[in-house]
């Protein structure tokens, strides 16, 4: 039997960027110790681009590319939080702060940890 899918909204600590996702109930996430993940406690959410609406703030997002620059790291401009990103990992996907869902969402994650810090020798656990 699938999984229940939820839509869920989310958005950068001052309301200027919002977007909604859909999403299982029970999501697999990775918890990566890479500088930039660790530096914002990201927990990274794949959502497939197609269960992805930014409702608001497109104009509000910077962007910032390190490294092998195929990460697209998206920042709102007036706050500075990352809400989500296109990773280099997932291409298809983008990657969703599953910290900055909002409350009550109903989501019951399976956080595994990944080691970025050694991105070439590491096997992605999802």
């Amino acid at each position: 039997m699938p999984d229940t899918i939820i839509k869920v909204g989310g958005g950068c600590h001052c309301g200027a960027v919002r977007f909604e996702i859909e999403s299982p109930v029970s999501a697999d996430m990775i918890d990566c110790n890479c500088s930039i993940c660790s530096a914002s406690g990201y927990i990274h959410h794949f959502i497939p681009h197609e269960k992805f609406t930014l409702l608001s703030g497109h104009d509000m997002l910077t962007s910032y590319r390190f490294g092998s620059d195929e990460a697209e790291h998206l920042f709102c401009k007036r706050c500075g939080v990352k809400s989500f990103y296109q990773p280099k990992s997932h291409p298809n996907d983008y990657s969703v702060n599953f910290r900055i869902l909002d409350e009550g969402h109903g989501i019951e994650a399976n956080i595994k940890p990944f080691d970025g810090r050694n991105w070439d020798r590491s096997k992605l656990p999802i």
